[in-house]
């Protein structure tokens, strides 16, 4: 049975000169609070101590079975007014929920008492008699059987058709010759009888078919009959898998510091998708609010940490900090979050504010311009300045839709732009074709051995946590990029990147995954470490004017 007492860590380390935090971490985005940096650091150091449990982080080399985990320190203070710190982790560690130093998941589905553990033991044996019923030889070999006898029947049907068709020609032919040469007498007698050899013909076919066709029935009839079974056990699993699930919805019940609380369904329910993705509940951040409130505690700051190995399709630095992700947590943390005092959302706030557009050329069909960091190419969900906006301002007289491609917020660089439709038109052909010549420059963490080389990692939208992209070589858009060495120095390396394709967050991708320069871009908030800006800037852009035609090419030197 878990109590505060048993959660609660107090600091190893005196914290008498450190300031509490004036509001609560914003989970989305956030600069760890001095508190939250030392209680990671204690909860590391435990990690790396403790003898509990094993777990395969992959941090001794041992990477085949090795699994990275988030986890998450949430300062608080108990109700005798101390202040110290709780742990948590996302979804299992070790192939257990409860463990030692821990909070416990807001619902336990692998307590020995847990109606989940007696109900998927049903499910499970549903699961045995499909799989049983589809490995039934019989099935295999009606299904063979069946096929072979439709194949059979055309082919059979087919070839007398053939045979009929060519007896109607000699039969006209026939006709033809007795209505030339034969007396009325003979000339009725043979057409009597060709007549007859029609009908006979019609009744072959009519014969073959049923024959055919009451071969495939039967054959059709023992064959449904086995996968009927197979299909009344899947809508039978797939009934008692939703009635589960839903049941399992219920018991996560998530409080706030109001007191309040609310199911996993009912905060999923206003969402597009409308029920909860898969592990949402199980993340550190829920667990350690729910148990903090469930307990009267007071939550002070949260900060989450990479433990680990990354894995092979999302980019996760071992011990880096990261925000709560979206998709499961957001609606989760909108609610628990009612109540306290929380830092306001940066990303409400607009990044270009300040910022002016460096124009590098411009005449009556293009615009190309030096667009600082943090600064939106086109409109956001919540911020309108941009690019777009700016040049639309600037040129009011301008048709077309303006933007021919874009740069991320926090990428820097040349952006050429089309003041008129038919500009528009023919810079955007020139991006389809790939004709255009980008070049970017970027300084990444660690020193490449390599002086060049090409990745390809192909891309897709991480639905769960957006706007990070995922490796994904199943349902990702390719992605190409070639890269050169331009200098190595104090452990950092400056690389020109040669994007062939233009997928979002491409080249901070392909620097960061183990796949790629295994090297994040300094600065890259998503995939490395945040700094005073991502440092990948748009350098060169070479294209091919919209009207004369004429190869232009056009510079920006990084400022970093």
């Amino acid at each position: 049975m878990h109590s505060p007492e048993h959660c609660f860590t107090p600091f190893q380390q005196s914290i008498d000169l450190q300031t509490l935090p004036e509001r609560f971490t914003f989970p989305f985005y956030y600069e760890p609070h001095p508190l939250c940096l030392q209680a990671a650091a204690e909860l590391q150091r435990h990690l790396v101590t403790q003898r509990n449990w094993q777990h395969n982080f992959g941090l001794d080399g041992n990477t085949e079975t090795a699994t990275g985990k988030m986890f998450g320190v949430l300062v608080v203070q108990n109700a005798q007014g101390e202040i110290g710190y709780l742990s948590a982790f996302s979804g299992k560690l070790a192939d257990q929920n409860l463990l030692p130093h821990f909070v416990p998941p807001v619902f336990d589905m692998l307590a020995k008492d847990s109606f989940f553990l007696a109900e998927q033991v049903e499910i499970n044996q549903i699961n045995a008699r499909i799989e049983t019923l589809e490995a039934d030889p019989q099935l295999a070999e009606l299904a063979a059987q069946l096929k072979a006898a439709q194949q059979q029947a055309d082919t059979e049907i087919t070839a007398l058709q053939g045979e009929i068709v060519a007896a109607r020609k000699i039969r006209k032919q026939r006709r033809a010759e007795g209505e030339a040469t034969l007396a009325e007498d003979a000339l009725q007698d043979l057409l009597a009888a060709l007549g007859r050899e029609s009908i006979d013909e019609k009744y072959r076919v009519k014969d073959l078919k049923r024959h055919w066709r009451e071969q495939v029935s039967r054959l059709q009839t023992q064959y449904d009959a086995l996968v009927t079974q197979i299909e009344a056990l899947k809508t039978q699993r797939k009934q008692q898998s939703s009635a589960l699930q839903a049941k399992i919805f219920a018991q996560y019940r998530f409080l706030n510091a109001h007191g309040d609380e609310k199911s996993l369904g009912e905060l999923f329910s206003a969402t597009p998708q409308g029920i909860p993705p898969a592990g949402a509940g199980e993340c550190a951040a829920p667990k350690l609010l729910h148990y903090a409130y469930k307990w009267g505690m007071k939550p002070l700051a949260m900060a989450e940490f990479w433990w680990g190995r990354s894995p092979k399709s999302e980019i996760r630095q071992h011990q880096n900090f990261y925000p709560a992700c979206r998709g499961k947590c957001q609606p989760i943390l909108a609610h628990m979050l009612e109540g306290l005092d929380v830092d306001e959302n940066p990303m409400l706030t607009n990044p270009a504010a300040g910022k002016a557009l460096e124009f590098v050329y411009q005449d009556e069909a293009m615009v190309v311009v030096n667009k600082p960091a943090e600064f939106l190419s086109v409109p956001g969900k919540t911020i309108e300045d941009s690019v777009y906006l700016r040049i639309r301002e600037c040129f009011p007289q301008a048709t077309g839709p303006l933007i021919v491609h874009r740069l991320d917020m926090s990428t820097s660089g040349l952006m050429v732009l089309a003041l008129t439709k038919d500009a528009n038109k023919a810079l955007q052909q020139q991006f389809i074709q790939r004709t255009v010549t980008k070049r970017y420059v970027a300084l990444i963490e660690g020193e490449v051995d390599q002086d060049e080389g090409e990745i390809h990692l192909p891309l897709r939208g991480d639905i769960d946590d957006r706007p990070r992209q995922l490796v994904c070589r199943q349902h990702g858009k390719p992605a190409e990029t070639y890269w050169q060495v331009a200098e190595r120095k104090a452990g950092r390396t400056k690389v020109y990147l040669y994007p062939k394709t233009g997928r979002t967050h491409q080249l901070r991708v392909h620097c960061a995954h183990v796949d790629g320069l295994a090297s994040p871009i300094v600065g890259d908030d998503l995939y490395g470490v945040r700094a005073e800006r991502l440092h990948l800037h748009a350098e060169l852009l070479e294209l091919n004017h919209p009207v004369t035609r004429e190869p232009m090419c056009f510079q920006a030197e990084a400022e970093f």
